[in-house]
């Protein structure tokens, strides 16, 4: 695809994840927001559902049915509803960016297990990329098709690809704390968001049984790798960011700083989003997704027991951005031949 300027329409934009596309996509030089649908909304301005977006953008939300033809097509919709409409959607674009779940697992077999209902549209799952830049590179720049990761999935594969893949770690038990921000739950108001119930909270809501152990172990394992990974997911007071802290085990032993730090320099070099963080003072020496409050990055760090064979690896990102909506931008760019960080260049604040 050229690099002029692109026609580029969201499907679902009334959300959280929607609304952070249209932060990005309103300051992207190489794009133009054609469209948003939202049939809630339709006929409101985007700036009344999304008060940060006022003097950026005249648009109002239109229906569904008045979506018109464009170059890229993003879908920001609940879980199981893009695979309803994929004639539809393709009908629209030549290039569709999915953030929600339907087209991440491989197989039909796998979507039912983990979401509990038939894949509507099986026949679409081999042709979307899996859309994990830092992996999928070349993957991504050649594809039609992308599925946006889940967002405890890309931080928890960014920590652990490679180390997996270096075979520096042991593929079982591979452990994963996860601390969510209260965003992750989508803009839909429920009784467990309802704030005297949400304040002050660290509720264990998925001890076993997250979805996102798919999304995990179906990259890890496609050498053939045999593992398992386990979540347990806790909600904290916190609007933006996860924190996962990853308790894994080494094959030897005896390794340290000097073994591992260079398993994720190679991985990671020329990665503009990735940052290893340890640092032996200041108040962050380990990943923080308090810094990370609408940028792109995601951080890792790691800690390894003296005394055991215990590798504590963290990694932190702001679910929105380099979880959902950000990540979707960067392959934007990798599809559309646009430099990776074009749109994506802010570097947070401090304090927040």
């Amino acid at each position: 695809m050229s690099q002029n300027t692109l026609q580029v329409s969201i499907v679902g934009g009334s959300g959280y994840a929607g609304g952070e596309l249209l932060r990005l996509l309103l300051l992207h030089p190489g794009v133009r927001v054609r469209q948003v649908t939202s049939d809630r909304c339709a006929g409101q301005p985007l700036a009344l559902v999304h008060p940060n977006l006022r003097g950026l953008t005249s648009l109002n939300f239109v229906r569904v049915e008045e979506l018109e033809s464009c170059d890229l097509l993003f879908l920001a919709l609940p879980n199981g509803e893009s695979m309803k409409s994929m004639d539809l959607w393709t009908a629209k674009s030549e290039c569709l960016i999915d953030l929600g779940a339907d087209f991440r697992l491989q197989s039909p077999e796998a979507w039912a297990a983990w979401y509990g209902s038939p894949h509507a549209a099986p026949q679409w799952l081999p042709r979307f990329v899996y859309g994990v830049p830092e992996i999928n590179h070349d993957r991504i720049r050649r594809a039609r098709y992308v599925a946006g990761p889940g967002c405890e999935a890309i931080v928890s594969l960014l920590c652990l690809y490679p180390l997996v893949k270096a075979g520096v770690i042991k593929s079982k038990p591979i452990i994963i704390d996860a601390k969510m921000g209260s965003s992750q739950a989508g803009h839909r108001p429920s009784e467990a968001s309802h704030h005297p119930e949400r304040a002050g909270v660290v509720r264990s809501y998925k001890p076993t049984g997250h979805r996102h152990a798919a999304e995990i172990e179906q990259v890890l394992q496609e050498d053939g790798t045999d593992l398992s990974v386990h979540i347990s997911a806790t909600a904290v007071e916190m609007v933006r960011g996860i924190l996962v802290t990853i308790q894994t085990f080494c094959r030897n032993e005896t390794a340290g700083d000097l073994e591992i730090w260079p398993v994720f320099r190679s991985a990671y070099e020329g990665k503009p989003f990735i940052r290893l963080v340890k640092q032996r003072q200041g108040l962050y020496r380990y990943p923080e997704p308090k810094i990370l409050q609408g940028t792109n990055f995601c951080e890792i760090g790691f800690e390894k027991e003296a005394r055991s064979d215990r590798l504590v690896i963290l990694g932190a990102l702001d679910n929105l951005v380099k979880g959902t909506a950000g990540n979707a931008v960067q392959c934007l760019n990798l599809m559309c031949g646009f430099p990776e960080t074009l749109g994506l260049e802010f570097p947070g604040l401090h304090p927040v």
